[in-house]
């Protein structure tokens, strides 16, 4: 058993400038690298996390802007649409006074053409009864002896 004691005492010994040496290399580790790295790291994940709520606050801008310019959009197509309709009506009502007054002058002239053929058939009349008359004392002149005509008259 002290052999095993001795050679564990010098093994241990021997260690020493080992551990000794791990360590100095566990702390410059610790030193130059792996503080660096970490303060490197954790700006790093700042930054990364800046620029992400920037980028959320651009999205969440670029959609109020977005739901902004389509309701603008929309109430300029409403607009649009209801000119549009205001001319159309107009454009109707326009139209409608120009039909009632095409009908209003061909229902003026309608008349005034009736009354023309109304005359023109009275004057046709009284020109038939005075051809008529004429015509049958032609007739009667044709037919009859003069000597019957003229004792009729006395």
């Amino acid at each position: 058993m002290n052999e095993i004691l001795a050679t564990l005492s010098e093994l241990v010994l021997g260690s020493v400038p080992t551990i000794v040496l791990f360590t100095l290399v566990v702390i410059a580790y610790s030193v130059l690298v792996r503080r660096p790295l970490e303060k490197t790291l954790s700006e790093r994940r700042a930054r990364t996390s800046g620029a992400m709520e920037q980028a959320k606050s651009a999205v969440a801008s670029a959609e109020s802007k977005t739901s902004e310019y389509e309701e603008r959009l929309r109430i300029a197509r409403a607009e649009i649409f209801e000119a549009r309709q205001k001319r159309v009506q107009q454009f109707n009502a326009e139209r409608e006074a120009i039909l009632a007054e095409a009908r209003e002058q061909a229902q003026t002239r309608v008349t005034a053409a009736r009354q023309q053929v109304e005359q023109s058939l009275t004057e046709a009349k009284k020109q038939i009864e005075v051809a008529s008359e004429q015509l049958s004392a032609q007739v009667l002149k044709a037919i009859l002896p003069a000597e019957v005509l003229a004792g009729g008259a006395q």
